[in-house]
């Protein structure tokens, strides 16, 4: 009769919406990972699971396996994964959560890859598996900055803080009704010698606040003022110069 040893199961997901999809969603490595202890002698103790980025390093889940209370006497012998690029993306950083889990004798197990624990070759094919997740790691946020661009160059709304004036549906900037005349406003006053805290005394009159229902502040002013290109109808992105936006100008410039 086989005699079980326990091991937790590690969970991570980027996005909200991989935490539901075929592919690496959780229910999918978490039946992965259920297979995997089954056929090779583990009992599942206790399952982590994180929602973020495999480049970053904070992480509740696998910072509780790591170093919570019971680090000293883990009630566990290995932590199974359903591949080491769920651990981190990130080769310094998965080499290094590798080491401090074998410190305490714990394998890291990956329902994916197999290795000959302790072998020369595992580190070396951990090593190049690591290499390949972090290249394409990167390459999806090179993809992803230079789509952004490509579209701010456009004159296209590519994600940030949204400006205040505006709200955005199906990705565009589109005016916001409620607080497009509060910009105009802010405007016209400047426009007439009133100072920025002036501006704010007379929103505060007059009732209007900030979108957190707070009263303005001489920095948001100063902001809304220094962004008059792009209530022109004007956009930028980054670093990049002012282009013709495809959003509609809450203040109107005179030909």
């Amino acid at each position: 009769m086989m005699t079980f040893k326990n091991a937790i199961g590690y969970i991570r997901v980027s996005t909200e919406r991989q935490a539901d999809d075929d592919k690496y969603g959780i229910e999918v490595q978490k039946q992965a990972i259920l297979l995997y202890a089954n056929d090779n002698g583990y009992n599942i103790v206790d399952w982590k699971v994180d929602e973020i980025s495999g480049a970053k390093d904070d992480r509740p889940g696998l910072n509780e396996i790591l170093y919570g209370d019971d680090v000293s006497n883990p009630p566990y012998e290995a932590v199974i994964v359903f591949k080491n690029d769920r651990v981190a993306r990130d080769t310094k950083l998965y080499f290094y959560y590798l080491y401090v889990l074998e410190k305490k004798n714990i394998k890291l197990l990956s329902t994916q890859e197999s290795f000959t624990e302790g072998s020369e070759f595992a580190n070396i094919y951990r090593a190049l598996l690591q290499f390949v997740a972090e290249q394409e790691r990167k390459n999806i946020a090179l993809r992803t900055g230079k789509g952004r661009s490509i579209k701010a160059s456009c004159g296209g709304y590519s994600g940030g803080r949204r400006p205040y004036g505006y709200k955005v549906v199906d990705g565009v900037l589109t005016i916001d009704e409620q607080e497009a005349p509060i910009v105009k406003f802010i405007f016209e006053k400047h426009e007439d010698g009133v100072s920025m805290l002036g501006i704010t005394e007379l929103l505060e009159k007059a009732g209007y606040q900030t979108r957190s229902g707070k009263r303005f502040q001489v920095s948001t002013i100063k902001s809304i003022l220094g962004n008059r290109p792009l209530y022109e109808g004007m956009y930028k992105y980054g670093d990049m110069n002012w282009v013709k936006g495809v959003h509609e100008p809450i203040l109107k410039t005179e030909c």
